[in-house]
Parts: C-alpha cells; sequence; structure tokens
C-alpha cells in the first residue's frame, strides 16, 4: 500500500537548510571539514551554510581547527562571498 500517493499528491522534495541552530533558510554554501582526533585526514563532514551564517559557521570551525573548505551548493557555482 502506497501511503503517500493515496494522500492525493507527491511528496514534496526537501529543501536543504543551513546547519546553523534554528535557521530555516535554504543552504547556499557546503563547508567542510573534519576533526583530525577522530576522523581519517581524508574525511569531510559537510555542514550546510545559509548567506547570513555562512561566516558564523566558518569561523566556528576555523577557531576548533576544522575548516577544510567552502563550497558553493551546486547550482549556486556563480555566486560568491
Amino acid at each position: 500500500m502506497d501511503l503517500l500517493g493515496s494522500l492525493g499528491g507527491s511528496p514534496a522534495a526537501a529543501e536543504i537548510q543551513c546547519s546553523r541552530k534554528g535557521c530555516r533558510n535554504a543552504a547556499s554554501h557546503q563547508l567542510l571539514w573534519n576533526n583530525p582526533k577522530i576522523h581519517t585526514p581524508d574525511r569531510r563532514k559537510i555542514w550546510l551554510a545559509c548567506e547570513e551564517h555562512r561566516d558564523w559557521l566558518e569561523t566556528y570551525l576555523k577557531e576548533r581547527l576544522l575548516h577544510k573548505e567552502t563550497l558553493p551548493m551546486p547550482g549556486n557555482e556563480g555566486e560568491s562571498k
């Protein structure tokens, strides 16, 4: 039985949201990071950031020496800071 189909519509695609606590804005950047104490050097974790919280999240990671790289979300390649 298809419960989603029985509701009369297709499920909405989940919007990719900023990782900042409480933020519901669409993400425009990927912040790649790892914790060298627990991750292998090539491992990358990803936080997502909206324009409003990009600097805050980058600063948080950089202060802890975890930040590796910030990339635009796919489809946002032309946008820059």
